[in-house]
């Protein structure tokens, strides 16, 4: 009798450029159906949290289930404002890049739930590790859209003085930590900042994102441990966006269980969640902080949305993926879905949102005009290039001192730029 032999799986996407969009490998619940337990109960017995999709808004755009979080209508077209400045502003920024102004941009176009939704449902002590799609999330913690282009333009007004990459923001005010390009960092450093604030007796907690690809790096389950060996105050929210660059999500691990699941062996209690959903973001984030500041320990959040534009400006999305395959994705645009909501409850109307739209254009570009006035990559004013020597030591040694001061001497024509 002939044994089967074994052989490598690779993991395929549905749909390559020129197929018909495919999203059937996503298992959806009905809006309503998956019930919402206890912030007590034990990890065993919600697993089902891991599998199940929490959806609040149903395909009439009314809120429905036991995840209702029952907000205020003003609340609701607050974070519709917010959603739309996002996006706007990361139009605004697309065109400026093209321009040749920035070197370099992301947008969080199709994924604008899940910065706000989580923002409104943590407290301003809360201290957040976002990763590089979050802007809404500085945006609703009061960083100003000047100071976000002025660190994408790297110019004399940068956040980060020049030594970041565009979109790498920080904000100490609204306790948001610095972005890092080295994917994943931002777990671990989440988990210890939980894991203090619980041993100072404080109930602050820490939240940080990450993308679904990201969770193959070694930080993602360095963290997990340490956020359940530690039982840590940290909500850990996974970006399901379904494309790490032009990797699928089933090369990350997608294909077998959600990523929600990946905290189950820890006994970290996993929810997935409609991102496209506004309210259902609000409420599992709500819940798992809830849950967090009462001792409960940490929560994996995977929020199933989809990437609507390129990964960055460097990449090109028609090489891997249909056109339309946003248009296609089942979940729909977190914008429009809130939107048709609050038309549908009467708070909301289509020549309001009209005149918002316009509101939030003018406001983007009066920010990109007092901007501009601190410097572009083609414009001064420049930043002083022997700022560089700054923040490093708590004391500048000589030596530094000694290169800074030969650097001023060849820039005003007084030196040589020789060694010392």
């Amino acid at each position: 009798m002939a044994t089967k032999k074994s052989r490598l799986h690779i993991p395929r996407p549905t749909a390559r450029p020129g197929d018909k969009p495919d999203f059937s490998y996503l298992e959806l619940s009905a809006a309503g159906e998956v019930d919402k337990p206890s912030i007590n109960a034990r990890t065993r017995d919600i697993e089902f949290l891991s599998s199940g999709l929490v959806r609040v808004l149903d395909g009439e755009h009314h809120a429905v289930g036991s995840w209702n979080p029952d907000l205020d209508p003003a609340k609701l077209q607050v974070a519709l404002r917010w959603m739309l400045l996002n996006r706007h502003f990361d139009k605004r920024m697309w065109q400026i890049q093209r321009q040749g102004r920035i070197s370099f941009y992301m947008e969080a176009a199709g994924e604008e739930a899940v910065s706000i939704g989580a923002a409104m449902a943590l407290r301003a002590g809360d201290m957040c590790f976002p990763s590089y799609r979050n802007q809404g999330l500085y945006m609703f913690r009061g960083v100003k859209l000047v100071d976000m282009m002025c660190q994408c333009l790297s110019n004399t007004r940068d956040m980060c003085k020049g030594r970041q990459l565009p979109i790498m923001y920080h904000s100490k005010n609204g306790n948001v930590f610095s972005i890092s390009g080295n994917l994943a960092t931002q777990y671990p450093h989440a988990v210890g900042w939980a894991m203090a604030s619980a041993i100072k007796g404080e109930d602050h907690i820490a939240a940080s994102w990450l993308g679904d690809g990201s969770t193959a790096e070694a930080d993602f389950h360095h963290a997990l441990t340490f956020a359940a060996v530690y039982q840590a105050p940290v909500i850990l929210n996974v970006v399901n966006n379904q494309w790490a660059i032009s990797t699928f999500q089933g090369t990350a691990g997608g294909e077998r269980r959600p990523f929600a699941a990946r905290g189950l062996g820890l006994g970290i209690p996993g929810i997935r969640v409609d991102g496209n959903d506004l309210l259902a973001v609000y409420a599992v984030t709500l819940w798992a902080a809830d849950r967090a500041r009462r001792g409960g320990g940490p929560t994996l959040i995977e929020n199933v949305t989809y990437r609507g534009g390129a990964h960055s400006t460097s990449d090109d999305p028609s090489k891997y993926r249909p056109k339309d395959e946003w248009a296609a994705f089942p979940l729909g645009d977190p914008i429009e879905r809130l939107k048709q909501h609050l038309i549908v409850e009467g708070h909301w109307s289509e020549k309001k949102h009209e005149a918002l739209e316009e509101e939030l254009k003018a406001e983007v570009l009066a920010a990109w005009k007092e901007a501009q006035q601190y410097g572009t990559m083609t414009e001064g004013p420049f930043l002083d290039p022997s700022t560089m020597f700054d923040d490093v030591y708590a004391e500048t040694p000589h030596h530094l001192e000694s290169q800074r001061r030969r650097m001023r001497e060849v820039e005003s024509g007084n030196g040589d730029g020789g060694t010392s």
